[in-house]
């Protein structure tokens, strides 16, 4: 009698999470010498693309929008843990990390998961096909955030700097959360239809093109998600004196370490947007995008603000002369994407020009 067995046979998507968690055991506080560099960050890319593959998995279960919100929010939860980590150990450089990381993760999502995504989807299909009103709403609370978060600080006068005072603080991070919730619950309870994806003769997809795995294969991936995304905070951290040497060592500012950890955190859902893209199912795309912008913003900001109590030292939040121009031609620039509610390799060339445009003025200020 052969007995069926209740767990999916393993695959390398499911090694390799706890593979990283070993590996990240076995670094923890030590340092490490090149050889074992490397090896941390193919284990960490490793981890990256597993975690991926068990996020499309669940998403694919519990279906859109849910299933981009779960990738946007476990992603904010890395960047939120190495940014508190790093603020933690950093010296001066520190009190801009935030700031840094959360610009870049904006203009990452919005130039670069945006733009990658159009253009890949324009490049197979000609033309890329959207519902304009829910990603309109996406870039709207976007822009509200970045604003209220990102641009005031700049001109408040309460507190020298480009920092806010505690009570400035306190309400940035309550309309934040403010904000985020009353998205997520226009994205996935209210108007839901607005964020699926839409078929050419402008219809709602509703159906799935292949059957959705089992509930109990959906939360096995689910664990295993979270035990990737446990290894990629604890290998990110372990990497990053390594990233910060490499920074020094190549001239970059130190602001430039921030842009490094959103590539980094941001990498799972530029990939999940790509194979979307491909599919002709540019809205998840986009979802993912806005969706992952949002998040960076509406729970990375209240979590330092928290975390601030206890940190030591400023916290500046307030964007310069330069990063306010690349914010506001941005919004402008994807207010005219996404009206239309349809897209040409045109556009995402633009996007991606913008990113290029922020990666070198983030190296060359």
């Amino acid at each position: 009698m052969i007995v069926k067995s209740r767990w999916p046979p393993l695959s390398w998507a499911t090694v390799v999470p706890v593979l990283g968690i070993v590996v990240l055991g076995i670094a923890w506080g030590r340092d490490l010498g090149v050889v074992f560099v490397v090896l941390v960050a193919l284990v960490l890319g490793g981890t990256v693309l597993a975690a991926v593959h068990h996020a499309e998995v669940v998403a694919h279960r519990v279906g859109e929008p849910f299933g981009s919100l779960i990738l946007a929010v476990a992603v904010t939860v890395i960047e939120v843990a190495l940014i508190v980590t790093l603020m933690i150990s950093g010296g001066p450089d520190a009190a801009s990390l935030a700031r840094d990381t959360v610009f870049a993760a904006v203009m990452i999502t919005a130039n670069g998961i945006v733009g990658i995504s159009l253009l890949l989807g324009a490049l197979r299909y000609g033309v890329t096909l959207f519902n304009s009103e829910g990603t309109g709403a996406a870039l709207a609370t976007v822009t509200t955030l970045a604003t209220l978060s990102l641009v005031l600080p700049t001109f408040t006068t309460s507190h020298p700097g480009p920092e806010f005072s505690p009570a400035q603080l306190t309400f940035a991070a309550l309309a934040s959360l403010a904000l985020y919730g009353l998205f997520v619950f226009t994205q996935t309870v209210r108007h839901r239809d607005f964020f699926l994806p839409v078929t050419s003769d402008g219809g709602v997809e509703t159906e799935e093109h292949t059957p959705p795995p089992s509930r109990q294969a959906a939360r096995i991936s689910l664990g295993i998600l979270l035990v990737a995304l446990v290894a990629v905070v604890g290998l990110a951290k372990v990497e990053s004196p390594a990233i910060e040497s490499a920074v020094r060592a190549a001239g970059f500012p130190p602001s430039f370490v921030g842009v490094v950890i959103a590539l980094l955190v941001l990498l799972p859902e530029t990939l999940a947007a790509s194979r979307a893209a491909l599919r002709e199912q540019v809205q998840i795309s986009l979802n993912l995008g806005y969706g992952s912008a949002m998040a960076s913003i509406g729970l990375t900001i209240p979590a330092i603000a928290l975390a601030s109590v206890w940190l030591d030292g400023p916290l500046l939040l307030g964007l310069g002369p330069t990063q306010m121009v690349l914010l506001a031609l941005t919004v402008v620039v994807s207010v005219l994407t996404v009206v239309p509610g349809r897209a040409t390799r045109l556009q995402g060339g633009v996007h991606l020009v913008l990113l290029a445009a922020f990666l070198f003025l983030a190296i060359n200020p």
